[in-house]
């Protein structure tokens, strides 16, 4: 386990390329904030782990470990409330937590996706008047058409 990376792993590196490459300026795990974030955006007040899914017991992880099952159960039990704790403290603090998981990053066309929203969400952040079209659901006042109205085509 001492070979495992903490930091600056692969998926993590694609993040922070796209993010730069597309003007935003970050830190990288800050020891004042809790559980040291990957990436803090500053400015934004956003927050970026970017988490293994084996690690933070991922719901995409449909094996567990042949040997020593217990041991492995309480560790990624462990870093489950752990997570939860940091991100409730964060948010607590007026951050804004946002969790990439390795699966959304490795195959091609999730991570452009992936990115994609990760770019969106924060365009919207930086401008909070520009909000992302929505379509009508039936409780909004929609106006009719005119062929729709029965007073007018009987």
């Amino acid at each position: 386990m001492s070979s495992i990376k903490g930091k600056d792993t692969r998926p993590e590196i694609v993040v922070r390329q796209f993010l730069w490459s597309h003007g935003y300026r970050y830190r990288l795990h800050r020891k004042n904030l809790p559980g040291r974030p990957d990436i803090v955006i500053g400015r934004l007040k956003v927050v970026i782990f970017v988490n293994g899914c084996f690690w933070h017991g991922h719901r995409c992880q449909k094996r567990s470990p042949e040997t020593n099952k217990q041991y492995w159960h309480d560790k990624i039990y462990n870093n489950r409330i752990r997570d939860y704790k940091n991100h409730s403290d964060l948010e607590s603090q007026g951050w804004l937590v946002i969790v990439l998981w390795e699966c959304q990053l490795t195959r091609v066309h999730r991570r452009q996706a992936t990115l994609d929203q990760l770019l969106a969400t924060l365009h919207l952040l930086e401008h909070p008047t520009l909000r992302p079209y929505q379509l009508p659901t039936a409780d909004d006042d929609v106006p009719t058409l005119a062929a729709e109205d029965p007073e007018i085509y009987g």
